[in-house]
């Protein structure tokens, strides 16, 4: 008996460790495929790469705006906007949850975007996001991506409090 319940107690912890280890290697691509990417995209004011990031399939919701759009309405938006390539900016995210598994992904967390960092003029805007991810041709890609400054309460120690990108041990299982 004392046996079996070793045995049992093994294969708990290395079906546990494992899964962890899954789940640690796909944030960790997540960040990589996505996050990373992102990022540059809105430093770079770069529309392609950013699109890229999405699924054709692409749901957006701006609950700020209570709008509804598709990829093509989406990337326009930026396209246009991008054009001043004087824009000075940064973005930056921080998670409340992230959920995932070897193809899909649920993420919910905190963005900061600042215009004209290190200046007189630099302001800061926050939002909180959910983003469905999926895995397409082994890239991560935005599926739904929903953002809201929920009536401008999100701010920067809501942001403060949510977890470090990097932060890979708030989703152990």
């Amino acid at each position: 008996m004392k046996t079996l319940s070793s045995i049992t107690f093994c294969l708990f912890l290395f079906t546990g460790t494992s899964l962890f280890s899954q789940d640690a290697t796909q944030l960790k691509a997540i960040n990589t495929d996505l996050w990373e990417n992102f990022t540059k995209a809105f430093e770079d004011l770069d529309y392609n790469l950013f699109s890229s990031l999405h699924s054709n399939d692409l749901v957006r919701v701006s609950g700020n705006s209570q709008s509804i759009k598709d990829l093509t309405e989406y990337i326009e938006s930026y396209k246009n906007h991008w054009k001043d390539k004087a824009i000075n900016q940064t973005i930056s995210f921080r998670f409340l949850e992230r959920i995932c598994n070897n193809y899909k992904a649920s993420e919910r967390g905190i963005y900061k975007l600042t215009r004209n960092p290190n200046t007189a003029n630099e302001k800061s805007y926050y939002g909180k996001f959910h983003v469905i991810l999926k895995k397409e041709n082994g890239i991560w890609k935005i599926l739904v991506d929903y953002d809201s400054s929920e009536n401008n309460t999100i701010d920067e120690a809501s942001y403060q409090k949510a977890f470090d990108i990097e932060d890979f041990d708030k989703y152990k299982k």
